[in-house]
């Protein structure tokens, strides 16, 4: 399990009683992401996978991307996104996202419902199997191996196949990068997939699996409660506090409830 390429660096550390030494720490750098060449967002990230981060973004933000590539300046740390009958006009802000951020000022579950329509799966899945998926996780993040510095996020299929998995220092990016993976692949919406991440489930990862389409979101932490609204708005089902082999049960978390269980009206896995 090594870690992808450029997604670490050396630095110099004084550990305790030990003296100096080195240690291996995850990259952050910005990434511009333009249209047309011009920039639209800024967002602070671990390289790698950069077009597949625009693309996600991109859909994210309700925008109907082609595709993403390079610039033709070559400019570094940049990518340019090809986005046909693209208004600039829609751009009431300036998109700014950082690795704690995220959709800061967004309109919520307004906002989302415009893009995102109810993920209505019609199938369920083990609570055994859904208690493994971040383990399974856990086992094929390298850089995080090597820093434990980083986010995952991975596509699993129902049968809890990983199909794809990206790491980063934003957990928002972790997601955009599966989710434009799955874009570029042909996969959206992600009706008969599960997502499953390695930290907390706050408003923007619910958001972000929304507008792909994906029925069930799986994590290691706590929901928040604007991420258990707009589940139960979307239809999503969370499963939070899923860990050491561990599956949701209903334990007293009044409040998340829901984040334990499926959102009204469906079934549990």
């Amino acid at each position: 399990m090594k870690a992808p390429p450029y997604s670490t660096a050396k630095v110099d550390v004084v550990r305790v009683p030990d003296g100096e030494t080195h240690d291996v720490v995850a990259v952050e750098e910005p990434l511009e992401i333009r249209i047309n060449g011009v920039p639209v967002a800024v967002t602070m990230r671990t390289p790698g996978h950069d077009e597949e981060l625009a693309l996600g973004f991109a859909l994210s933000e309700g925008l109907r991307p082609a595709g993403a590539r390079l610039p033709d300046d070559f400019a570094a740390n940049t990518v340019e996104l090809d986005a046909p009958g693209f208004d600039p006009g829609r751009l009431a802000r300036s998109f700014y996202t950082s690795s704690s951020c995220g959709v800061c000022g967004k309109g919520a579950l307004e906002a989302v419902a415009v893009e995102a329509p109810r993920a209505e799966a019609g199938w369920t899945v083990r609570r055994e199997l859904v208690a493994s998926l971040p383990e399974r996780l856990r086992a094929d993040q390298g850089a995080f191996a090597a820093t434990g510095g980083l986010h995952a996020t991975g596509l699993f299929d129902r049968d809890g196949a990983l199909l794809c998995l990206r790491e980063d220092v934003g957990r928002h990016n972790a997601m955009d990068k599966v989710i434009g993976w799955a874009f570029s692949d042909g996969l959206l919406p992600l009706s008969e997939f599960i997502l499953c991440v390695s930290g907390r489930l706050s408003f923007e990862l619910v958001q972000k699996a929304a507008v792909a389409g994906c029925p069930v979101l799986v994590a290691v932490g706590a929901p928040s409660s604007l991420a258990v609204d707009l589940a139960a708005d979307r239809g999503i089902t969370l499963c939070g506090f899923v860990r050491d082999g561990r599956h949701p049960r209903d334990r007293p978390l009044r409040r998340a409830r829901r984040a334990a269980l499926p959102a009204r009206g469906r079934r549990s896995p």
